[in-house]
């Protein structure tokens, strides 16, 4: 397309070149559209469809968010799509520290639940008999 300015002009990517671009599975990149955390691309005449830059861009900010353990709820929070599209910094921070509170539950759960299989492991003699402490616990 001569005389186009450059930056005008959007880099269409198949849907594999993005997967491979974005670190982020082709299943998962469909599924993402169909929630609405990625807007539908444009398609070629043949159907097929054709991305560009800004969801590439979203598809890493979206992977990051769930690498960190945020919730699709709160990624949709985080960007804006929730229905409050004016996000401040503050509430981003408050929806973090939300998020933070939640990972220390669940590390004192993890951290309650190895205690305890410690404890059952400890008190198995790992000899061939009927009792076995941990399959008792299990059952109890």
């Amino acid at each position: 397309m001569p005389g186009l300015n450059t930056k005008m002009r959007a880099i269409a990517m198949t849907i594999g070149t993005l997967s491979e671009r974005a670190g982020v599975n082709i299943e998962t990149i469909r599924y993402y559209e169909r929630i609405g955390l990625l807007p539908a691309p444009p398609r070629s005449a043949g159907r097929h469809r054709l991305y560009d830059e800004p969801h590439r861009q979203r598809l890493v900010f979206v992977r990051r968010a769930r690498e960190l353990g945020f919730s699709l709820e709160e990624i949709r929070a985080l960007l804006g799509l929730g229905g409050k599209h004016g996000l401040t910094c503050g509430d981003v921070r408050t929806l973090t520290q939300h998020h933070i509170e939640a990972i220390r539950d669940k590390v004192r759960d993890l951290k309650r639940l190895e205690r305890t299989l410690s404890a059952l492991a400890a008190q198995c003699r790992a000899e061939r008999v009927p009792e076995c402490p941990i399959l008792d616990a299990l059952n109890a």
